[in-house]
């Protein structure tokens, strides 16, 4: 479970940046959509974590 965790602290770091890079390029001002970016990079940090933590116990 800790390995999970691990993982899980640095995908949701590294995929809500690039949401929030994203964004910001787009053009989009205003925190809401910062903050919707980043929630939306740490959801998809879940499966992410979780599927690299299997592999890694696989190895």
């Amino acid at each position: 479970m800790r390995l999970f965790f691990l993982i899980f602290t640095l995908a949701a770091t590294a995929l809500a940046g690039i949401g929030v890079t994203a964004v910001l390029a787009a053009g989009m001002d205003g925190w809401q959509p910062i903050v919707v970016s980043a929630g939306i990079g740490a959801v998809l940090a879940l499966p992410a974590a979780w599927i690299a933590t299997q592999k890694i116990r696989a190895l």
